[in-house]
C-alpha cells in the first residue's frame, strides 16, 4: 500500500532535506511501484533494464549521466552498449519517471511520477545533488511575463546552480 511521502522520506517531500543525508528507501520503493502502475495504465512496460535504470536513479538525490548508468548496467550484466542506457532513459523520460537535467547532461528520478508538475531543479555544483522544488510560482511568473509579450509558453525548465548546505559549509 502506498504511504505518505512526507513521513517516509523528508527529502522527497521537502526539497531542502534532499541535501541532507537520509535514507529514502521506502520512498524509492513507492515511486517504483507507482511507475509500474502508471506504465501499465499507459500500455507501456517497465522491462528489467528500464526498471533497473529507474532503481539506480532512485538510489540517491543525484543526477547521473547515461554513461554512469551504462557502467552500472554493464557491471550487472545488462549489456555494455550505449543504446541500452539511452533507450531506457528515453523511455523513462517520456513516461515522466525521470527528468533530464540539461545543465549536467544527466538524469534524475522524478519523485512525483504521475503528478502534473513543473519543478525547479536545485543543483549543487560541487556534489551534483539535485532537489526537485515546486516550480508553480516560477512558471506563473514566466507565463505572466510571456503573456505581456503575446508569447504562449509551452514548456518551462528551470535549473538553479549553486551550493547545497553541506558544500556551502565546507567552502566556508
Amino acid at each position: 500500500m502506498p504511504h505518505d511521502h512526507a513521513e517516509a522520506c523528508p527529502g522527497c517531500a521537502d526539497p531542502s532535506a534532499a541535501f541532507a543525508p537520509h535514507d529514502h528507501t521506502h520512498c524509492a520503493a513507492d515511486v517504483l511501484a507507482r511507475a509500474e502502475v502508471l506504465a501499465g495504465a499507459a500500455g507501456a512496460r517497465l522491462t528489467p533494464v528500464r526498471r533497473r535504470v529507474l532503481e539506480i536513479l532512485l538510489e540517491s538525490h543525484r543526477a547521473m549521466g547515461a554513461y554512469d548508468v551504462l557502467n552500472r548496467l554493464s557491471a550487472e550484466g545488462f549489456g555494455n552498449q550505449p543504446p541500452v542506457a539511452y533507450r531506457a532513459l528515453e523511455f523513462l523520460e517520456e513516461q515522466g519517471f525521470v527528468h533530464r537535467i540539461r545543465r549536467l547532461n544527466a538524469f534524475a528520478a522524478c519523485m512525483h511520477p504521475g503528478e502534473s508538475h513543473a519543478p525547479v531543479f536545485l543543483i549543487c555544483r560541487t556534489c551534483q545533488s539535485v532537489a526537485e522544488a515546486a516550480g508553480a510560482p516560477v512558471r506563473a511568473a514566466v507565463e505572466a511575463a510571456a503573456a505581456g509579450m503575446g508569447f504562449a509558453v509551452e514548456r518551462t525548465t528551470v535549473e538553479a546552480l549553486g551550493l547545497c548546505p553541506a558544500c556551502a559549509g565546507a567552502a566556508a
